[in-house]
C-alpha cells in the first residue's frame, strides 16, 4: 500500500507511462536522447504542476488559520527554547518562499518577540514545509523526506538559538515603511467559503509566479538526465569529489526558486550519480538563501547580523549534506 501511494499517487508513474504512450503515438522515440528529453519534460511539468495545485490549495487553507496576528499570539505565549521550537514548526505552515517570510519576520520582531524566535521562523519557513515533505516523498521516498524536514527544523532551531545568545538586537533596522512581499499574502478569512476562495486565489497567484521557474527547472533537468555524461556528474558531485556538498550550496545561493522550481534538477542529478547529500543541500540552499531574499533581508537587518545568518545557514546546510552523504545507503535502500 505504501509503495502504491508513493509510486502511483505521489510519484504518478501512471502519468509517466501515459505521456510515453502519447509521445510514441506521435512518432517520437522516447528511448532516444531527444525523445527521452521531451518525455522527461512533459511528464515532470505535468506532475509538478498537479502536485503544486493540490499542495498550495491545502497549504493556503491551513495558512488561513494562522494569520500574522494569531502567529504572534502563539509565539508570545512561550519563551526560550520551546518558543524557538514552536517558531520553527510554525514556519512549516506559512509562506512559500524566503521572500514572503521576511515581512512576517519583521512583524514578529516589531511585536517584541525574541530575535532567536524570529530567526528560527525565518530559517524554517522556506526550508521545510508541508509541500517539501509531500514533494520529496514523491521523488525520493518517505525516509528521505522525513529526515530532510527533521534536519531542516534542527538547523532552524539551532540557528535561532545561536543568534539569540549572540544578543544582536541592535543589528535590526528600524523601518518606517513595511517591507513588501514578493508573493501573494492574504489576510485570513473567517467563513469556510472565504477560506476556500482564498486558497484557490493563492493557487492561481502562486502558479503564475513559479510556473516559469518550473519550466526552466524541468528543461535543465531534462538536459542533465539525457545529455550530461554520467561520469562528469560523478566526478563533480559524486563520491570522487569530497567538496561536492560545498559546491552545491554555493551554486544554489544565486538562484531564486522554491522546492517546486528545483526538484527536477535535483532528481536528474541524483539519477546521474550525484550524492544524496549534495542534491538535498543544493535544494536547501536554493530555498533558504536565494540572492533576492538576501537583498530584501539586507533592508531590515544590518550587515553583521546578515553575515551571521548566512554563515549559520550555510554551515547547517553543509552539515546536513554530509550527514545524508554518510548515510546515503541507509536512506536509499
Amino acid at each position: 500500500m505504501g509503495a502504491f501511494i508513493q509510486n502511483q499517487i505521489l510519484g504518478m508513474l501512471w502519468l509517466k507511462a501515459l505521456t510515453g504512450k502519447m509521445l510514441t503515438a506521435f512518432g517520437l522515440d522516447i528511448e532516444s536522447r531527444i525523445g527521452g528529453s521531451v518525455h522527461f519534460f512533459f511528464y515532470d511539468v505535468i506532475k509538478i504542476t498537479l502536485l503544486l495545485f493540490v499542495l498550495i490549495f491545502i497549504i493556503s487553507y491551513i495558512q488561513s488559520f494562522f494569520p500574522p496576528e494569531r502567529s504572534k499570539k502563539i509565539l508570545s505565549r512561550c519563551k526560550g527554547f520551546p518558543a524557538r521550537v514552536i517558531a520553527a514548526l510554525l514556519g512549516t505552515v506559512t509562506s512559500f518562499c524566503s521572500c514572503s517570510s521576511i515581512p512576517l519576520f519583521m512583524g514578529f520582531t516589531t511585536a517584541g518577540l525574541p530575535l532567536g524566535v524570529t530567526f528560527s521562523f525565518l530559517i524554517s519557513s522556506p526550508m521545510v514545509d508541508f509541500a517539501s515533505l509531500i514533494l520529496l516523498t514523491s521523488i525520493f521516498g518517505w525516509k528521505i523526506a522525513i529526515a530532510y524536514v527533521v534536519l531542516g527544523l534542527v538547523v532552524a532551531i539551532a540557528g535561532g538559538t545561536i543568534i539569540e545568545h549572540l544578543h544582536m538586537e541592535d543589528q535590526v533596522e528600524v523601518l518606517l515603511t513595511p517591507v513588501k512581499c514578493c508573493c501573494s499574502c492574504s489576510k485570513a478569512k473567517t467563513t469556510q467559503k472565504q477560506r476556500l476562495v482564498l486558497s484557490m486565489h493563492s493557487v492561481t497567484d502562486t502558479l503564475k509566479k513559479v510556473f516559469p521557474y518550473i519550466l526552466l527547472s524541468v528543461a535543465v533537468g531534462a538536459v542533465i538526465h539525457n545529455w550530461i555524461p554520467e561520469n562528469w556528474i560523478i566526478n563533480t558531485l559524486g563520491v570522487k569529489n569530497p567538496l561536492g556538498v560545498i559546491l552545491a550550496v554555493f551554486a544554489g545561493i544565486p538562484m531564486y526558486s522554491d522546492i517546486f522550481g528545483c526538484i527536477s534538477i535535483s532528481e536528474s542529478l541524483l539519477a546521474k550519480g550525484a550524492l544524496l547529500g549534495v542534491v538535498l543541500s543544493f535544494m536547501m540552499a536554493v530555498t533558504t538563501l536565494s540572492l533576492p531574499s538576501l537583498i530584501m533581508l539586507k533592508k531590515v537587518i544590518k550587515t553583521k547580523l546578515l553575515v551571521v545568518f548566512v554563515s549559520i545557514c550555510v554551515a547547517g546546510i553543509i552539515l546536513v549534506g554530509y550527514f545524508f552523504n554518510a548515510f546515503q545507503a541507509l536512506f536509499l535502500n
